[in-house]
């Protein structure tokens, strides 16, 4: 086999990439990976540099673009101010050259006129909004301004323009000046005529001169502001999607552990074969399954049939019947090779399923059901046991179904019933085998002692004069269960005794005739009293052969009682394995219980008969009879609560009693239990306990449903038991009262019984404190 398994053995040949790693475990090579797309996983091997690189990229691209247009800002106000200056110098001469024009030519320039070339230049966009101009005359008296209003005629120029003195002092060549008029500051120029007569003054206040560029400072802040927000919003959302990214891969990789370790415990393992390419996909769990390191990667249709048990379907055969559209899903058991080289088997489901791409894949999952293999095989052998235990029995046994189909049987039972064994075919039906069966030539059907339903017991006679005791019960299933005892020997024993029996009672009334004629016969009643000796010798011969029979017969029964209720404890605690069905568990735990009631009765029987041939002896000590009394109680106590029976003790102080320990509590526990037994729902049990001259009486009172007259006379006898509608009801073999009574003559007492039909009954026992004599005969039953 170890030659086998080396030759079968994947190779590296055969199995791509099977290699042995440093721990000893082989490993199962494919031939890409399946899961792990290469730009992805650059990308995640270069998340943690761009995570540090983007924040200070960002800043230092903002840096950049506020600098810029810093500098393009300082450049424009430049710019700004060049052009403000050029257009005030330019307008001042202009105006001045103007007024100088007209002036040459003779026209005569007043305050209205001067107002006009104002009011042209105005017309004319030469002068820009905001800027303010005033004509002055040789005295520096305004003449004209730019507003047009009275407010600043014949006011003196010089007065209110602050720090303009090198304007009025050098004219043009002193250029464009800052000054300040009124609290406003601006850019002014200043310009003569050239007669003299006339000076131009234009300011242009700072404010105006820069509106622009100040409007436009605000646009690009704001504009630097939003892209700084923007970017800022754009790094935020790109932490965060990464942090929620690398979140879902931890979820992820969570969820696969999760799904991974399920699939681990569970012994499942998934598969995904790509049809097309001959490529299979396994899920770590089904590496484990076979011993082999997981990793992420698929195989090859190779690789997987080179593992597979050579008896079982080939790979190539499904993809083929898969490609021809005889098969759309697979449900195989194969055997696959573990990595140390003993078969797995394995089930695989799978189910056909086609991409959008249009590539067939066949997938589904793999099972590991070694254990479901082994457990069919174990049952097998636990059902093979209980047919060995069946056929060892002596008594014949069959089981039908609920449908009174056979489903086994033992040989005594083909004996038995006459049938060979062609005949007994499981399945058969009972009414097709029933014809068949050897004639019963008597019949007779005992009362249900168990009380269960469907529960019946026979007795048959057979044509070849045997007997057969069959008990039937019903299973949980509807079944039937027949176990029949070979009983002819009892049968013989039982007419023997009852001949011997008649032949007694014959004796003693040919005894009491011969009384009455005492003394005209007696010569006839000396030869009577020797035959009534020898017969009364007979019959004591014939009882002890009784006593000896019963305690063979109960020895013989323990024997097969033993086998069959050490191997149901055997079979019911699983010793050498689990039955494998419930229904075995419960014929087991029937065959059980039976055989240990059976046992009970057996016990019973040995023990009266070990009174009855005066081998029983007893171990007097002296006993304290409360803690006995109470002790007994408790031991029916649970009988006497689940039928709501009430049990009440009354025993005098210091009651001690020189007597057999284990003789008196069989005594109390037979009477209690009788009580118990016979005593409806709801009544009530006394127990009392007295001394009285030299003699300890216990009483027991119930109010059960009484003995009847008649049968009073006969209870305390073995075996007898009284007929009526209760105790049809209640099991019993008959030997409690008997064996109460003789142990409580053997201690020289009395039982002594009183009882009223529908009302009760009260059982007393007197045992004498010392020990005695002969038991006196008032206080017999």
């Amino acid at each position: 086999m170890a030659n086998a398994d080396a030759y079968r053995a994947p190779t590296g040949k055969t199995y791509a990439g099977k290699r042995e790693t440093a721990r000893g475990s082989t490993r199962l090579s494919g031939h890409i990976k399946l899961l792990a797309d290469p730009a992805y996983g650059k990308l995640l091997a270069a998340e943690p540099y761009l995570r540090r690189a983007i924040p200070p990229l960002i800043i230092i691209f903002l840096i950049i673009l506020a600098t810029a247009r810093a500098m393009s800002l300082l450049s424009w106000r430049d710019d700004t101010e060049r052009t403000a200056r050029a257009t005030l110098s330019l307008a001042a001469s202009h105006m001045a050259s103007i007024i100088d024009n007209r002036m040459k030519a003779g026209q005569k320039l007043d305050s209205g006129e001067l107002q006009n070339i104002i009011a042209e230049m105005r017309a004319n966009d030469l002068i820009p909004q905001g800027m303010w101009i005033a004509i002055a005359s040789g005295e520096s008296k305004i003449v004209a301004s730019s507003d047009g209003g009275d407010r600043w005629r014949d006011k003196n120029l010089e007065s209110f323009v602050t720090n303009g003195q090198p304007l009025f002092l050098f004219g043009e060549r002193a250029g464009v000046m800052e000054v300040r008029m009124n609290g406003t500051t601006g850019l002014a120029a200043f310009s003569r005529t050239g007669s003299g007569g006339y000076s131009v003054f234009v300011m242009h206040p700072v404010d105006a001169i820069f509106a622009e560029w100040r409007r436009m400072i605000s646009v690009n802040v704001t504009l630097f502001a939003g892209t700084a927000a923007i970017m800022l919003v754009v790094l935020y959302a790109y932490f965060s999607q990464s942090a929620r990214a690398q979140d879902a891969d931890a979820l992820y990789q969570h969820t696969q552990a999760r799904v991974d370790t399920a699939l681990a415990r569970g012994r499942c393992g998934l598969w995904d074969w790509d049809m097309a390419r001959g490529r299979v996909y396994w899920s770590r769990s089904m590496y484990e399954m076979l011993g082999y390191e997981a990793y992420d990667a698929i195989l090859s249709l190779g690789d997987i049939s080179s593992i597979i048990h050579e008896d079982d379907d080939k790979l190539y055969g499904l993809a083929a019947q898969v490609a021809a559209g005889e098969i759309s899903q697979i449900d195989r058991v194969f055997r696959m090779r573990h990595a140390e080289g003993h078969w797995v088997w394995m089930r695989v489901r799978a189910q056909v399923a086609d991409a959008t791409v249009g590539d067939t894949h066949l997938v589904g999952v793999a099972v590991d059901v070694s254990e479901q293999h082994r457990f069919a095989q174990q049952t097998a052998q636990a059902d093979q046991r209980i047919r060995e235990a069946i056929e060892s029995i002596s008594e014949t046994f069959v089981l039908w179904d609920a449908d009174n189909r056979l489903v086994m049987s033992n040989s005594k039972f083909n004996e038995y019933s006459g049938l060979a064994n062609e005949c007994l075919l499981p399945g058969i039906g009972r009414d097709e085998l029933e014809p068949r069966i050897r004639a019963v030539a008597f019949e007779k059907r005992m009362a249900n002692e168990h009380g269960r339903a469907g529960a019946l017991t026979f007795e048959r006679q057979l044509a070849d004069g045997r007997w057969l005791q069959v008990n039937e019960r019903r299973t949980q299933d509807g079944g039937l269960v027949s176990v029949g005892t070979d009983i002819t020997q009892l049968k013989v024993h039982e007419e023997r005794l009852v001949d011997s029996e008649r032949r007694l009672m014959a004796t003693i009334h040919d005894l009491s005739l011969a009384r009455k004629s005492e003394v005209e016969r007696t010569l006839e009643l000396t030869e009577l009293n020797s035959k009534y000796a020898v017969e009364k010798e007979r019959a004591e011969a014939a009882n002890r052969a009784k006593s000896e029979f019963l305690a063979n017969m109960s020895h013989e029964l323990r024997t097969p009682l033993n086998a069959i209720i050490g191997f149901s404890e055997i079979m019911h605690s699983g010793t050498f394995g689990p039955l494998g069905s419930d229904r075995y568990e419960e014929y087991v735990q029937d065959i059980h219980t039976s055989g240990n009631y059976l046992l009970n009765v057996i016990n019973d029987i040995l023990d009266m008969s070990k009174i009855e041939a005066g081998h029983f002896s007893l171990d007097r000590e002296e006993i304290d009879l409360c803690p006995l009394i109470h002790e007994t109680v408790r031991v029916v106590s649970l009988q006497a609560m689940n039928k709501d029976v009430k049990v009440e003790t009354k025993i005098a102080d210091s009651v001690t009693l020189n007597a057999d320990r284990r003789a008196i509590k069989q005594i109390l526990i037979n009477l209690l239990s009788n009580a118990v037994k016979f005593t409806d729902t709801g009544g009530r049990i006394s127990v009392r306990a007295r001394k009285v001259s030299g003699a300890l009486v216990f009483t027991i009172e119930d109010t059960g449903c009484g003995i009847p007259k008649s049968a009073l006379k006969k209870i305390g006898q073995p075996f007898e038991q009284v007929e009526n509608q209760f105790t049809k009801t209640h099991t019993g073999s008959g030997l409690g009262l008997a064996i109460s009574r003789s142990l409580t003559e053997l201690h020289g007492g009395a039982l002594k019984i009183r009882s009223t039909e529908g009302v009760g009954t009260i059982v007393s026992v007197r045992i004498p404190t010392r020990t005695i004599g002969p038991v006196r005969e008032e206080w017999r039953v």
